[in-house]
């Protein structure tokens, strides 16, 4: 097959286009390289990519709507993995736009080139960040998610709405996938577990939100890659007997369905310190501070949907994928 895969030179990006590419597949990746945090560790994603015969790159925001219209006219394209996104929940609050045009606009211009070149699967990131206010653990996708607390929950909820009204308009089968707070080596610098260590290795100061106080349902990334390989050939062909007076918000008459893929096992955020603690060998200096603006206290992914359609099941545990990544960070920053 001939896979799109958007943000490819991201970190999920970059990990599922070599295990496709490992497991056969043509892989089309396409990415503008911003500045969100430091390219070169995104050109160096690209280069781990471009040793493969199987690869071909675009440099392309999906905002431009005529370049990326063009990657279709000139390759056939089965199936498209949308990881492209403006990230992060903090940065949304102080540059906004940046989600309309690429979550938004960005996402309608995939849309549109699915549906005039006959895409057989669409398969798309949302977030864990949905959930937002909601406080019932562990996190369903059968659950409502109308109370975002920050604008990049409400462009992911949007995607997920989007996604649904071009299932049932034009039937194209569409899968969203919620992550829950990814992790592992040549990771996204603006996570807590990368920025942590930096400051850790130079001795400053990390900022412990909500008093140390939080949950995550930490994912290690060949968890996640496995997990939308799975999906790859279970594209959703909607429920014949989907109750309309009862709707349910995963899944449709029409083609659509979402999923929550996560580790399903929180961790508390000082005992995920202390695992980093132990892997780096140094005691973190820390600075406890009240909540920030559009974060939440817990995350915890209820996978059992995922893990009944197709096998799910994620293995690798804290201190495991942890020491990977700080063996990758001592190795990559010639840390002694």
């Amino acid at each position: 097959m001939n896979i799109l895969v958007t943000g490819a030179a991201g970190f999920i990006g970059m990990y599922l286009s070599k295990r496709l590419m490992d497991e056969g597949q043509q892989v089309i990746g396409v990415d503008n390289i911003n500045d969100y945090y430091e390219t070169q560790l995104k050109k160096d994603r690209l280069a781990l990519l471009e040793e493969y015969d199987q690869f071909s790159f675009y440099k392309v925001d999906l905002a431009d709507r005529n370049s990326f219209n063009q990657i279709f006219k000139d390759n056939k394209i089965d199936i498209v993995i949308n990881l492209a996104a403006q990230a992060g929940v903090r940065y949304s609050i102080e540059n906004p736009h940046a989600y309309v045009d690429s979550n938004l606009v960005g996402f309608v211009n995939v849309l549109e080139a699915c549906r005039h070149y006959d895409v057989k699967h669409l398969i798309y990131a949302s977030s864990s960040s949905v959930y937002g206010a909601n406080q019932k653990m562990p996190f369903a996708t059968t659950d409502e998610v109308n109370h975002p607390v920050s604008l990049y929950a409400a462009t992911k909820k949007s995607n997920e709405l989007m996604a649904h009204t071009y299932s049932h308009l034009y039937n194209i089968p569409t899968t969203g996938l919620r992550f829950f707070t990814v992790y592992g080596p040549m990771g996204r610098p603006d996570m807590a577990y990368f920025s942590f260590t930096k400051k850790i290795v130079a001795g400053e100061t990390i900022q412990v939100f909500n008093n140390g106080e939080m949950m995550r349902d930490f994912t290690y990334i060949d968890d996640i890659v496995d997990g939308i390989v799975r999906l790859l050939d279970h594209p959703p062909k909607g429920n014949p007997d989907f109750d309309r007076e009862n709707p349910t918000p995963n899944e449709s008459y029409a083609p659509y369905k979402v999923y929550n893929i996560g580790n399903n096992q929180p961790v508390k955020l000082m005992d995920f310190i202390q695992t980093l603690e132990k892997h780096l060998g140094i005691e973190a200096k820390k600075e406890y501070l009240p909540m920030q603006p559009g974060d939440v206290k817990a995350t915890y992914a209820d996978i059992d949907e995922l893990s009944r359609d197709t096998g799910f099941k994620p293995t690798t545990t804290i201190d495991e994928g942890l020491g990977k990544f700080v063996a990758w960070y001592k190795d990559y920053y010639n840390v002694t």
